[in-house]
């Protein structure tokens, strides 16, 4: 949908749309029933299977502002990041070691 989709859809362009949906373990933790389109996202977003399953292991925020943009935020604390978060351990450098030894 584009910006003139969703003032078709709303009650005029001043109206304006702006939600918070809280993601947080695999479900959705705040009140977002005032909210048709947030109700909608929030729906197509948890039947994704990629999407349930990085909701399941990571908490995030996705907003809508009045301007119309989208953001996603990952809000799952430091040390509890799945994935490419978290700091790998250093390991030997490779080339330390010649050929044919």
């Amino acid at each position: 949908m584009n910006r003139i989709d969703f003032e078709r859809a709303g009650t005029g362009r001043k109206a304006g749309y702006k939600f918070t949906i809280e993601l947080v373990n695999g479900r959705v933790a705040n009140v977002i029933s005032t909210s048709p389109l947030a109700m909608d996202l929030a729906a197509v977003l948890l039947e994704d299977g990629v999407v349930k399953e990085l909701i399941r292991t990571n908490n995030y925020s996705v907003s809508l502002n009045t301007k119309f943009q989208v953001g996603i935020k990952n809000t799952t604390p430091a040390e509890g990041r799945s994935g490419a978060g978290k700091a790998q351990p250093v390991s030997e450098k490779e080339g330390d070691n010649e050929a044919g030894e």
